[in-house]
């Protein structure tokens, strides 16, 4: 039988108790996890840049950027020595560079204030660069084995599917309240990974289950956006050292206006800087 059955016979009989959900879990981690380079690993840093890069991109996208980034910045210490330019460079095809950014600088504050040890509480955790709530946990967890409460996309879409029948306008903290009564406690990391997987197996089998949470929101379409314009400037400035607004313009086919706006922001967020009308990527 398979899980996505044997849950949906628990729910219907009312047995689906905290125990009974662990069981459901692990067993079908133990049966059918996924294998990722991330999972093969407790070092925080290595941990942080696939956390990061999971952010609103998809997995498969991730498997194949993940190792390249470590191969050029295999350590805390040597990212937090690189350039802006140069991070954003290695990060071209994820997307949501301000990612990149928030990862290069929580690189130089561990390094700077922690001396390349990262912390280990949540609560530091989050006062770095781009660690929200979940990624706080995620670096807790599975780089420490902190048994933290914690809720992703497919986390999310498992407990609302199992506990919450049919409801509508569901809040993560109602889920939450629910992960730490069946959180299993002997192996944190082990367990979130499961609710993962089985989250993703959900999904397969029943659609737009998530579309049932408070926080709900559609992704915005790339094709056409204002981020589409802000990645292809930022692309133009890896190709080439330097560059004026005209020339981007030129290399982009965007109106003026667009790249005109979209290079006003990168500057002013810290990835472009402009000398005598001329653009480049961050050096320092």
């Amino acid at each position: 039988m398979d899980a996505i059955t044997k849950l949906d016979e628990l729910i219907a009989s009312k047995a689906l108790t905290a125990s009974t959900f662990r069981s459901l879990v692990l067993g079908f981690f133990k049966r059918s996890k996924r294998s990722f380079p991330w999972r093969e690993t407790h070092d925080p840093y290595e941990i942080l840049v696939s956390e990061i890069m999971l952010q609103q991109t998809q997995t498969e996208r991730v498997v194949q950027r993940y190792s390249q980034f470590l191969a050029k910045f295999p350590s805390c210490g040597v990212l937090a020595s690189a350039s802006v330019g140069e991070v954003i460079t290695a990060w071209q095809g994820l997307g949501y560079y301000r990612r990149a950014l928030n990862l290069h600088r929580a690189a130089r504050i561990v390094v700077r204030d922690y001396r390349s040890q990262f912390p280990e509480d949540v609560e530091t955790l989050r006062t770095l660069p781009g660690l929200g709530p979940y990624t706080a946990a995620a670096v807790a967890t599975f780089a420490f084995g902190k048994a933290v409460p914690m809720i992703e996309t497919n986390i999310r879409a498992l407990y609302l599917y199992s506990f919450f029948g049919r409801r509508r306008s569901v809040s993560d903290k109602e889920i939450l309240e629910l992960v730490k009564l069946t959180i299993y406690k002997r192996d944190p990391r082990r367990w979130f990974y499961a609710l993962m997987d089985l989250g993703v197996e959900l999904k397969r089998h029943r659609k737009k289950v998530n579309h049932r949470s408070k926080h709900y929101a559609p992704q915005s379409r790339f094709e056409g956006s204002h981020r589409q314009v802000r990645a292809a400037v930022l692309r133009v400035l890896s190709e080439s050292s330097k560059a004026t607004r005209g020339a981007i313009e030129k290399l982009t086919k965007y109106a003026p206006e667009r790249v005109a706006k979209a290079l006003v922001e990168l500057e002013r967020e810290g990835f472009v800087t402009c000398k005598g009308r001329r653009y480049a990527l961050r050096v320092n």
